[in-house]
Parts: C-alpha cells; sequence; structure tokens
C-alpha cells in the first residue's frame, strides 16, 4: 500500500515490490487508499499487467489518504480482520512517519509482519540517505525558481518563495543552493536573522545585482509572512509566491524510479528473509534494515555542512 502524502516515484516501487515477488512465486496484492482502504477492503490483485506502464508516472495508481479510523483501536482491529480474510501474511507500506507509525502499530498489535518503504519528498525519515520524490521534488521547485529568477531580473525585485516542508527543511536548503538563493530559512534553524538578510540584500544591491531570491521552508515562515516583514524597505521591492503542491506532482526523475527500485526490491528481500519490523533505507544506495525502535525514536539531522555551503555561497 501507500499511504499518506503522495511522491513521485510512488508507482516505482509499487511495481519494483511487484515484480519481485511474481519473480519470487509470491502472490501479492494491492490495498487502495492506504490504511482507509485497508480498514474498508478496498483489496485488488497485482500482476505484471496492473503494473505494466506506471513507472514514469507521478502520484501513486493505489491512491492514498491518511485515516483518522485507523488512529483508533477499533480501526486498526477492522483493518487486521481484513488482512486476516485475505490471507495477508506480510504487508509492505510506502510513505512517511506516519505511514511507519501505522505499520508498526500493526506488526506490535497484531503480530503482522511489516516493513515500511520511505516515500515522501521531505526526506526527512531516520534510516535512510534518500527517500522516494525528494529530488524530483526538488526539481521541480527549481524550476519555478529559475522561472521567478527571470521576472524578478526584469522588474528589479526580491521574490520571497515558499517551498514544502513544516518540520524539515531539506527541499528549501537544497534549492536555495542549487538556485543560488541569498537566503534560506529552514524549520531547524533561522539560518539567517532578518537584520543579517538585510545587510546580504543591500551589498549585493550595491554590487549592481538586480534582483534577489530567497527560500523559506512553510515550517519556518509563510512566503506572505516574510514579505510582510521585508516590505518596509525601500531599496526593493516584494513579491511572495508559494509553491505548494506542485512540488508533489509531475513524472519522477531517473534517481526516483532507481531508488524507488532498490528500496522495492530489497522489501521483498527481506520479508522472504524473516526480516520485518523495519525501516528499508538506503546507505550509500545500498539497502539497510532499521527497527521500528530506532527508527521511529530517533530524528534525521539536517545537513550542517550544506548550511555553511549554502552561507558561503550567498554572499
Amino acid at each position: 500500500m501507500t499511504s499518506g502524502g503522495d511522491a513521485p516515484g510512488m508507482n516505482a516501487a509499487i511495481r519494483a515490490v511487484t515484480r519481485t515477488a511474481i519473480y519470487n512465486k509470491l502472490h501479492i496484492i494491492g490495498i487502495k487508499r492506504g490504511y482507509a482502504g485497508l480498514i474498508e477492503n478496498e483489496i485488488e490483485p497485482l500482476s505484471l499487467k496492473r503494473v505494466g506502464g506506471i513507472i514514469n508516472r507521478g502520484g501513486t495508481t493505489l491512491l492514498t489518504s491518511r485515516s483518522k479510523e485507523f488512529m483508533t483501536p477499533e480501526g486498526r482491529k477492522k483493518a487486521y480482520t481484513n488482512l486476516k480474510k485475505h490471507d495477508i501474511d506480510g504487508l509492505i507500506v510506502i510513505g512517511g512517519d506516519g505511514s511507519m507509525h501505522g505499520a508498526n502499530a500493526l506488526e506490535t498489535e497484531f503480530s503482522v509482519p511489516t516493513l515500511t518503504i520511505p516515500g515522501t519528498i521531505d526526506n526527512d525519515m531516520y534510516g535512510s540517505d534518500y527517500s522516494i520524490g525528494f529530488f524530483t521534488a526538488v526539481e521541480t521547485a527549481m524550476d519555478a525558481i529559475d522561472k521567478i529568477r527571470d521576472t524578478a531580473t526584469s522588474h528589479e525585485r526580491l521574490f520571497v518563495i515558499e517551498v514544502m516542508g513544516h518540520h524539515c527543511g531539506n527541499i528549501a536548503l537544497i534549492t536555495s543552493i542549487a538556485g543560488g538563493a541569498e537566503g534560506v530559512f529552514i524549520p531547524e534553524e533561522k539560518t539567517f536573522d532578518l537584520e543579517t538578510l538585510l545587510a546580504l540584500l543591500q551589498e549585493g544591491k550595491n554590487r549592481g545585482k538586480l534582483s534577489s531570491i530567497v527560500i523559506t521552508a512553510e515550517g519556518a515562515y509563510k512566503a506572505a509572512e516574510l514579505q510582510d516583514m521585508l516590505k518596509d524597505h525601500a531599496y526593493f521591492r516584494v513579491r511572495a509566491v508559494t509553491l505548494g503542491h506542485v512540488q508533489r506532482g509531475g513524472v519522477p526523475n531517473a534517481f526516483d524510479r532507481l531508488i524507488a527500485s532498490i528500496l522495492g526490491k530489497a522489501a521483498v528481500d527481506y520479508m522472504i528473509g524473516g526480516k520485518h519490523g523495519g525501516f528499508v533505507g538506503l546507505d550509500k544506495m545500498n539497502p539497510i534494515f532499521t527497527p521500528y525502535s530506532e527508527a521511529l525514536t530517533h530524528k534525521k539531522s539536517i545537513d550542517e555542512q550544506l548550511i555553511a555551503l549554502q552561507e558561503i555561497l550567498a554572499i
């Protein structure tokens, strides 16, 4: 199943899990709409034909949702009943932290063997260098930023661009470096205080810069909020742009398709080998297993070297 927020590359993971299972003579089914679909018994067989032609498609062909009912003991009991009804003896969940918590609940409360594959554009899950969808989301944001810079220069403006990331600033940090932004704000730490940012922007203007870009993750500042904070400074005109859910959509890039394929195969291999109750991640492109007890209690830290790099290149 896929669960929680969609991410480009989820279909590649569905395809890899299905094909690896069939290669190993296993019967595999898909659960539609995540945990909500499991509660409502929305279950269908998966086949080579069913997963053909989906590797290049964004979103998830199994659909996804967030289920409040599954958060209750009664909801989880319904889900377990349907798993037993269909003789399901192992569950692979593609999603983020919330999805992993759900998989852990089924494993802990009902002894259902589960594994979680990281599928989230935030790339914030402990136990993996990368999560499915992150790099495609970054490329989508970068494409928009490059276009915005054209109009920013033409009108000699400062643009504040808000990208996704409630609790994690990975998208903001990477796009600020790759997009040549003059400043970035992330939830983990306010990388720039307002006074420092204003001084940096003024220095650039004094050197003859015609425009500037500041990136903010939604969990640090809203674009409109930063616009209000900056608009009273007369030496530039400020515009705000919120990229929003466009970052979740689109054709997954080659890297997201590759890691989804590696992770999907690894999850099936682990399940066949009797290893479950954990998170399937990547360490330098090699599959690794992290128990839920560790994956759910540790927080993935932001890369301090990238923060330092951004500060140096922003001058």
